[in-house]
């Protein structure tokens, strides 16, 4: 027996969402620019594809406030192309923001770029956003003000909830200047060297923006810092920071850019890709010891790496990330194949629970993202 074609929804406003809601009775997939439908748990059956991307463009941009009101299904790439004329970005380069990714979504799934060493995760952007709950209510957390608030921060609640809460309709985002120049230093080095270079970095008087290392494999691979500042004032900074970064075996280099960061966040072909967290102490060590790793790129500040490895390899990556005291989630996995998306459950997964049944008891949005643990 053929299971029934999900019924596509693709409302225009936060009203619309509401009702595409209300009228349909059982469990809903919401969906963005498709960038990320492969990451978390593979997606249940449902009755509906709640479609974000007709809800685009900016609702209200306040240059003096530097913030701005989106709509969920606006490309971040489009919402920087519009901004960028008034000399503000949003901080923000998680590698699927140049496939596409929206607002919504790159909130949804918790991702995050190189900068957020310095600018945070997207969650430390958001300082409101509107949602449309399980039983059609339209819930508005934060606003236009930048201000530390307590309570329920709804916002801070479906950063990297997957689509399983609410349905994400508009975000407001904190806006930073556009940098006037920016330069990044390239030290080849192993891994296991990496946080030596890492710490006279951030120990430092240099202000990274962004500190990562890539590499094929632990043994040998890039240690990439970038620095932004004025035109007259980054060459001198260049020069220092070379100084310090560079040692008797090797010398910093410039670089042009980071595609070969990005190409390894993508992963590689006949790969699994795992996002992994931990303290950035252990990080190091942690990936060296993961099994048949292809691709690694590693935050040596932020303790977030994202990993490519051999699909078989995945459940006991998970195992040994989890026994770190870290955190592990697949990002994508060749079609067909069959691994585990989490590991063992968190500390905290009663706590996960009780929000799952407190915003939607039934369980609509999004089944199967978070499988086992729910």
């Amino acid at each position: 027996m053929s299971t029934p074609t999900p019924t596509s929804l693709r409302p225009e406003d936060v009203d619309g969402v509401r009702t595409a809601v209300l009228d349909t009775a059982g469990p809903i997939a919401i969906a963005g620019a498709g960038t990320a439908a492969d990451w978390a748990g593979p997606l249940g059956a449902v009755d509906a594809v709640l479609d974000t991307t007709a809800l685009t463009g900016v609702i209200t941009h306040n240059p003096g406030d530097m913030t701005v009101s989106v709509r969920a299904g606006t490309p971040l790439r489009a919402l920087v192309e519009e901004l960028a004329p008034h000399g503000q970005h949003v901080s923000f380069d998680a590698a699927r923001v140049a496939d596409g990714a929206t607002v919504g979504g790159l909130l949804a799934t918790a991702d995050a770029g190189p900068s957020a060493l310095i600018h945070g995760l997207l969650r430390d952007l958001v300082i409101g956003t509107t949602l449309v709950l399980a039983d059609g209510t339209i819930a508005h957390s934060g606003g236009h003000v930048i201000k530390n608030v307590a309570g329920f921060d709804l916002s801070k609640l479906v950063h990297g909830s997957y689509g399983t809460l609410a349905v994400v309709a508009e975000v407001v985002l904190r806006l930073h200047p556009v940098a006037k120049a920016t330069a990044t230093l390239a030290l080849d080095c192993p891994l296991a060297e990496a946080p030596e270079h890492a710490a006279r970095v951030l120990g430092g008087p240099y202000e990274p923006v962004a500190l990562e290392w890539v590499g094929e494999s632990a043994a040998e691979g890039t240690l990439l810092v970038r620095i932004e500042g004025t035109e007259a004032a980054l060459r001198a900074r260049v020069d220092r920071l070379s100084r310090v970064i560079g040692t008797e075996g090797g010398a910093a280099r410039p670089t042009d850019g980071w595609d070969r960061h990005a190409a390894l966040v993508r992963g590689t072909d006949g790969s699994a890709s795992l996002r992994v967290g931990s303290l950035p102490s252990r990080l190091p060590s942690l990936i060296a010891s993961l099994p048949a790793v292809t691709g690694i790129t590693a935050g040596l500040g932020t303790g977030v790496a994202t990993v490519s490895l051999d699909p078989a390899g995945v459940a006991e990556a998970h195992a040994l990330v989890h026994a770190a005291g870290g955190t592990s989630v697949v990002r994508s996995r060749p079609a067909g194949a069959d691994v585990p998306s989490w590991g063992p459950p968190p500390s905290a997964i009663a706590v996960l629970k009780s929000v799952k049944n407190a915003l939607d008891p039934q369980g609509r949005f999004g089944p199967g993202r978070f499988d086992p643990w729910m």
